[in-house]
Parts: structure tokens; sequence; C-alpha cells
């Protein structure tokens, strides 16, 4: 109890020093707040994108792999990379015959296509053309209609699913169930809305048209070829399938021992590393300009506290006097050190959350202040207090009594 009665007794002497000393007190604390509040700032900058990228990603799926020519993240050289054949719909048809442990497959095949529903018409929408598995590999569903029934699929039946900004342009409060719109020309009837999906990095994933394979790819010009997306039902089974998947591919494509694959086995995990290590620099930044912030700040903080020392000397040899110990003078000055420091902290923590806003609204990102970033930027003031404070607290502890009453 009486140690909890003393630590309130330094707080209420420090803070009674920062009033006497608001200007002073204030640009020492600069410092401090720069470098909290910079921190808090792309610390919350980073979350929120944190969040929102892991949202993105998890459109993709965690359990499934996607066959293409090109990989996702380009490490070799491009030019290489042009000259690989593209993935055709017999090679789908040989990985769907022959892998075990995919328990869903789709070709994807995609284009830009002119959408037309009586007299108006939507250019640039996104029109893809896959199977009744498409709904499992790649994460959709239909918020309202139905799917396509393999039967559909098999025959190639004029049929599509819309999405959420296609029924809005073309149909308004019309209900497009039943309808036919011309897709590049060609009529489909519509049996299905998409569920809302919103942006995938930009771009708009409810302007877009699915239909069967067998009724897109007749007309469709396939330069860079399809993407055949497989899924696993067990996540554990996720490396044999990608194992299985190259060894059909190769046996298909009639590649020796010695020759490199020709294609590109993409999963969600590539991007979640490359945008790791993006972050990672991020926060090596964040250290860097913090720290130095916090340095000068900390600088500033020790600086201060000698000339306090300095001009208190006569206080501390009254206080020597009257039985105080070294351990008491020390943790006085100390403590005055941290409040500072902590004060400074409290407010560029503030400031931070606050101008973290601005960003994040222009990018019409949610706010994501997390615990870990509030302890963190209150550990650092804190640190830098103590630190900062050490040295002129034992330089007031260890001043001569009689020494110190004679000061004037």
């Amino acid at each position: 109890m009486f140690f909890w009665i003393q630590m309130g007794e330094y707080i209420q002497f420090a803070w009674i020093a920062l009033k006497a000393n608001k200007i002073r007190s204030f640009l020492t604390t600069l410092g401090i707040i720069i470098g909290v509040a910079t921190i808090i700032l792309i610390f919350t900058l980073i979350q929120s994108i944190n969040k929102y990228v892991e949202g993105e990603f998890a459109n993709i799926g965690s359990t499934s792999v996607y066959v293409s020519k090109f990989p996702w993240v380009i490490t070799n050289n491009y030019f290489e990379l042009r000259n690989r054949p593209p993935v055709t719909i017999s090679e789908y048809e040989a990985l769907e015959n022959y892998s075990t442990y995919a328990r869903w497959i789709s070709p994807n095949i995609q284009a830009m296509r002119t959408i037309e529903y009586r007299s108006k018409s939507l250019d640039d929408v996104l029109t893809v053309g896959c199977n009744d598995e498409f709904t499992e590999t790649n994460n959709v569903a239909t918020e309202y209609g139905r799917w396509f029934t393999p039967l559909e699929v098999s025959h190639g039946r004029y049929v599509c699913i819309i999405g959420e900004t296609v029924e809005n342009e073309l149909f308004d409060k019309e209900d497009p169930l039943g309808k036919r719109i011309k897709v590049g020309g060609h009529p489909y009837k519509v049996i299905g809305v998409l569920e809302k999906k919103g942006n995938f990095f930009g771009f708009n994933m409810d302007n877009q048209v699915l239909l069967p394979y067998t009724a897109f790819q007749g007309y469709a010009i396939h330069r860079r070829g399809i993407t055949v997306a497989m899924k696993v039902d067990d996540p554990n089974d996720l490396e044999d399938m990608k194992e299985e998947t190259r060894g059909i591919m190769r046996r298909v494509r009639k590649l020796s021992p010695k020759e490199e694959d020709n294609f590109a086995i993409n999963q969600q995990d590539m991007l979640t590393n490359l945008y790791k290590q993006i972050t990672t620099t991020s926060y090596i930044v964040i250290f860097i300009v913090g720290g130095i912030s916090l340095l000068v700040g900390g600088i500033g903080i020790m600086n201060i506290m000698l000339v306090s020392v300095t001009e208190r000397i006569k206080e501390i040899g009254v206080r020597k006097a009257v039985g105080a110990t070294k351990g008491q003078i020390m943790l006085h000055f100390l403590f005055e050190s941290v409040v500072i420091s902590a004060l400074g902290g409290i407010i560029g923590m503030i400031l931070g959350v606050l101008s973290s806003g601005i960003p994040l609204n222009l990018m019409k990102l949610d706010a994501s202040v997390s615990v870990a970033t509030v302890i963190l930027g209150l550990g650092f003031s804190t640190f830098v207090g103590i630190v900062s404070g050490m040295y002129p607290a034992y330089k007031a502890a260890n001043l001569n009594p009689i020494d110190a009453l004679r000061h004037e």
C-alpha cells in the first residue's frame, strides 16, 4: 500500500514540474510526439491494408490451385514465358479425367464482351466460360436464381449468370430471370444473379457474366489460352494435388525429365508471400523513421532533465537533509522523465490514429487499430523516458547534500 502511495506522489511531483514549465515541456515532448505519431500512423495504415488484402486473397481460396500459362508472380524473363504454349481445353479434360485429388475442377475462359438487353448495352463486361463446379473452385454463389446444371454444360446450353452491376445497368428494377441478353451478339437466357463481390484490387467483380464454357469457346478468341481451377476437399491434400497436376501436365505435353515445366501452377500463398516481402520492407522503414524521431526526442528529454537537476540542486539538498534516500531521489526524477515521455506518447498516438483516417478515407478502407499497436506506441515512449531519465536521475541522486544546500 505504501509503495503505491509513494508512486502516486512521484507522479504528482512530476506533473507539478511539467505545469511549471509548460512551453519547455511541450518542446521536449515534440520529438516523442512526432516519433510515436509516425509509428502509429504507418502501423494503422499497414494493418488496414493487410485486412483489406487478406479479404481479397480469401476470394482466391486457400485450397485451390490455378493452372495457366503464366505464373502470378513473374521472377523469370517474361519473353521466355511468353513463348510457352497456352493451356487448352484438351488439357483441362485430361486433368479432369486423371486427377484423383481434385474434388472440383473448372476451366476458366475469359474475354471482354459487350452485353445487350433490348435498347441498353454495357461495354467491357468480363465474360467467363466455366462449368457447374466453378461455384466451388472460385468461391462464388448466386444471390437468387440458380447455377448451371452439368447437362447444360455438356450440351452447351445458351444460359448465363450475371453480376449485380450488369443487373442494375441493364434491368434497373426489372426481374432479369428468364430474360434473354446478347453476349457478344449471341443470345443467352439469364438463370441467376451472382452474390455481390465488390472490388478485387480495383476490378469490379460484379461487372461480369458467367456462361457454360461449351457455349462460349466456339466464338471466343483465346490467344492466352485458359486457366484451369482445381480445388481439394481436404487442405492436407493440396500439395499432393499440385504434384499430381504437374505430372499430368508434363505427361500430356510430353516433356522429358530434363525439360522444365512450360506451365504454371498458381495458388494463394504465392501472392501472400510476395505481399509479406513487401510489407516487411515497410516495417523496417517504420522503425528507422520512428526510431530516429524517438532518438531525437530522447536526447531532448535527457537534456531538459539535466537542466532540471541543475535548477533544483537546492531542492534536492533539502530533501536529502530531511531523510530522502538516493533511491527516492532517483525515482523522483526518473518518474518525471517517464511522465514527460508517456505524455508525448499518448498525444502522438492520438494524432497518429486521427491522421491515418485521411488516407484511409481516400482509399476507402476501414481503420484498423489493434491493441498491440497502442501498446507498441506507449511502450516505445515509456522506454525512451526511462533510458533518457536514467543519467539525470543518477546524477541527482548522487549529489552531496551539503554542497547542494550551499548551492545558489
